[in-house]
């Protein structure tokens, strides 16, 4: 539907906005429509789980369902929204509910805490990949269209008394009618809610508002001392006796699924150049969560997975301080929407500081710009040294962009943000030249590691902080809770290659390290790992956790 059409259809709804209406009329029509048009991902979905072969049944439970909504809707509205900041607050929902219901209907997302955080941490680059003439035209039609027309309406008041007792009324009919729906169906709802947990997060607009204040809580406490970690750390005095230090480039990726590498078994040659240099891909590597804002800082805390919280990460050293405390040079270059706090308080650099003008165009470089200068950072430095290279890597939607045009090797491919109006394989192949190109950004890191032999023990490790859906049962993109998340959000690719001068100084054989490709492996092994590998002794450091030491030689 174009937008002309859309004005034009709407011009007979702005002169019947002309009409007066009470106040509890209004709320009630609102939560009507949040209840049925706003959640009709949530009825689609609901439909698919309900058991086959009752249909008077599932229909009488949907129906209750709605009504449970709709009541338990205008109850809280009734409540909230009173005379000045009734038609602000339904019309910022109608907006906010338009939004959610695109995005979950065309991405199959859910809207949790976590998705909430993707949204708010996401930089202006990312978030226009989104704004598509779909989304426009429906956001116009659902959001716009309705919110200019509840605030056109005139809301014909009565004196304050009676409109108080019919407020009172409307909350008692709420709860009634919201209570019968929930007894009369109560072990349908109950086995629902305890065995599909994800529902809750498609009840749209709680679960944009529930995720919002859940960020917004953890985002706005008062700011607290970072707690000291690590501080201890020394190089192993060992290590200064070396004939070279050690230079490890820890290569954060983006959004790169484990079962897309050739190196893990897949069908296309996705790896040719990593293929050559001899590097080992381990094939059972798992992820901290399934959203860079999460797994980025959880995988440098020293927190693993399960005990991972958050708020106690943001107000604790990691990895990189620990490092620092060590006396190791650090590097922090950034291609992505940023560290997420992890380099704070090392030395960091943004694209502005590396953009090349032959890998930069519209504000976005490719990750071969943050190899730009490199040569003469490292012939200053001296000593151990880490260098952090945080891809763009196969960040979603727009796939096709993340790598130039001479890596389009599978044709044709998804030129659209929308996905779910391109074809499976042609989402897939602009999916795969994105893997294509890490590939060759991964062998150039190596090569620059090689060219640096005469003065450091090279070695490079990658890993993604998470992987990503590309249609798989109508699921796209990332960010789905951990328990729910298919396994192509969290089986990711884990890399290393060590330097012949690297495996002697440490003692780690790349052979050793090849015989273990199919063991066990995740972010929760970064942190000590690293730290044995750079060869750091300090109290935090939990040999249980080195994935390396099994194949070092005593």
């Amino acid at each position: 539907m174009s937008e002309s059409r859309v004005l034009f259809l709407s011009r007979p709804l702005f002169r019947l906005a002309a009409l007066r209406i009470r106040p509890v009329w209004m709320t009630l029509i609102v939560a009507i429509l949040l209840g049925t048009v706003y959640n009709i991902p949530l009825w689609r979905y609901l439909l698919g789980l309900l058991p086959q072969g009752r249909g008077l049944q599932n229909g009488l439970f949907v129906a209750a369902f709605s009504v449970f909504l709709i009541a338990a809707f205008n109850l809280i509205l009734s409540l909230v929204t009173v005379r000045w900041i009734q038609k602000p607050v339904l019309a910022l929902l109608l907006l906010g509910a338009a939004s959610a219901a695109y995005f979950i209907q065309g991405y199959n997302v859910l809207l949790d805490a976590g998705m909430m955080q993707n949204l708010f941490e996401t930089d202006p680059r990312e978030a226009g990949e989104y704004l598509n003439l779909n989304f426009i035209l429906f956001m116009l039609l659902f959001g716009v269209l309705p919110a200019v027309l509840l605030l056109r309406t005139r809301l014909e008041r009565g004196p304050f008394g009676r409109e108080l007792r019919l407020r009172l009324l409307v909350v008692v009919l709420s709860l009634a009618a919201g209570g019968g729906a929930l007894m009369g169906y109560y072990q349908d709802f109950a086995s629902l809610f305890r065995n599909h947990r994800e529902v809750r997060y498609l009840i749209t607009p709680s679960n944009y508002i529930s995720g919002t204040y859940k960020y917004l809580r953890g985002n706005t406490m008062v700011a607290k001392n970072v707690a000291p970690l690590g501080t201890d750390a020394r190089l192993n005095a060992a290590a200064g006796k070396r004939g070279k230090p050690t230079l490890l480039v820890l290569v954060v990726g983006e959004t790169a699924r484990s079962g897309n590498f050739s190196l893990n078994g897949y069908g296309r040659d996705t790896n040719p150049e990593l293929a050559a240099r001899g590097v080992v891909s381990f094939t059972n590597a798992y992820s901290c969560g399934t959203a860079t804002a999460l797994s980025v800082p959880c995988m440098f805390s020293r927190m693993n997975r399960e005990q991972y919280d958050a708020d106690k990460a943001s107000s604790q050293e990691n990895l990189m301080d620990v490092l620092k405390h060590a006396g190791v040079n650090i590097l922090w270059r950034d291609n992505n929407s940023g560290c997420k706090g992890v380099c704070n308080r090392v030395p960091n650099e943004l694209p502005a500081q590396f953009s090349d003008p032959g890998l930069c165009k519209d504000g976005e470089c490719h990750d071969e710009a943050m190899l730009g200068g490199l040569e003469r950072y490292l012939a200053k430095a001296g000593g151990t040294t880490i260098i952090v290279l945080h891809q763009l890597g196969s960040h979603g939607p727009a796939y096709y962009k993340r790598y130039p045009a001479s890596f389009e090797q599978f044709r044709p491919v998804c030129r659209s943000s929308e996905l779910q109006t391109c074809r499976p394989e042609d989402i897939v192949n602009a999916y795969d030249n994105s893997i294509r190109y890490t590939d060759h950004f991964l062998a150039r890191v190596i090569d620059l590691l090689k060219s640096q032999q005469d003065r450091f023990n090279g070695g490079m490790l990658y890993l993604s902080d998470h992987g990503e859906s590309l249609g798989e049962n109508g699921v796209y993109l990332h960010g789905m809770p951990y328990w729910l998340a298919p396994d192509n959000q969290k089986h990711i690719p884990f890399i290393t290659w060590l330097s012949p001068g690297l495996q002697h100084e440490t003692g780690v054989s790349q052979d050793c390290l090849q015989a273990r490709r199919g063991e066990a492996i995740s972010q929760d092994n970064l942190f000590d790992s690293v730290l044995g590998l750079l060869d750091v002794d300090t109290s935090v450091y939990r040999s249980s956790q080195d994935f390396y030491l099994a194949c070092r030689k005593r």
